[in-house]
């Protein structure tokens, strides 16, 4: 006997909810992918000096961010189906599924918030190492970390470390107040995109906190009209 009244509308808006919850995981993939392709933070986070490699904490984020979106078109996916079957089983898995990539959720939020500004400074010291390198003895060594300077500077459009780096970074005073420092571009492309990855974070946070009681009320509403 399927349920009736208020409950009905409670299945039918769970439904329409998870499509919503299912198109958030593809957009929330789709953010994922482009952040970890994106032509700027690829050239920078690729880049290797002697055999060290630009920091990956900006990577690791992005990893997490693909794995939930593909996570979250499974759960939507079986939120819409059990909501139309009516069946308490898939019910109750999807609400642990979810409580579960709740939780992982705000892990990664709280571990995000914690390395947003450490994300930025890894990277600046990458290039700051990279400019000193660049004007070493050894010429191979010069040669390699001049590379490294020189995708930052062309990437980012900026030059130099700071305002009063210009006598030492290879850059006219012009040049750096037209273009920008390297560490204030970095600081502005970083946290550009983790504003980004925020308000996804937010989005899909109050969509799931809505799902989990509407999911809840159905399986009583289920239960009870299977009781009579």
């Amino acid at each position: 006997m399927g349920v009736e009244g208020c409950t009905k509308c409670i299945k039918y808006l769970l439904f329409v909810f998870n499509f919503v919850f299912w198109l958030a995981g593809g957009i929330i993939l789709g953010v994922g992918l482009w952040l970890r392709h994106d032509s700027q933070t690829s050239l920078i986070l690729q880049s290797s000096l002697d055999d060290q490699h630009a920091p990956n904490t900006f990577y690791i984020g992005i990893y997490i961010l693909i794995a939930v979106g593909a996570v979250m078109m499974f759960v939507g996916f079986l939120g819409c189906y059990g909501a139309i079957q009516e069946s308490q089983c898939l019910l109750g898995t999807f609400f642990t599924c979810l409580v579960i990539l709740f939780a992982c959720e705000v892990a990664a939020g709280i571990w995000g918030f914690v390395n947003k500004d450490q994300i930025a400074k890894d990277v600046k010291q990458f290039y700051d190492q990279a400019l000193l390198q660049s004007k070493d003895k050894d010429e191979n060594k010069a040669k390699k970390a001049q590379t490294v300077v020189k995708t930052f500077h062309e990437t980012l459009n900026c030059c130099g470390r700071d305002s009063l780096d210009w006598l030492t970074s290879g850059c006219s005073a012009i040049e750096m107040a037209n273009e920008g420092t390297c560490h204030y571009k970095i600081d502005e492309l970083f946290s550009g995109k983790l504003y980004v990855i925020g308000i996804v974070a937010i989005v899909v946070a109050v969509i799931m906190i809505f799902e989990m009681i509407l999911s809840m009320v159905l399986c009583c509403g289920i239960r009870n009209s299977s009781v009579y």
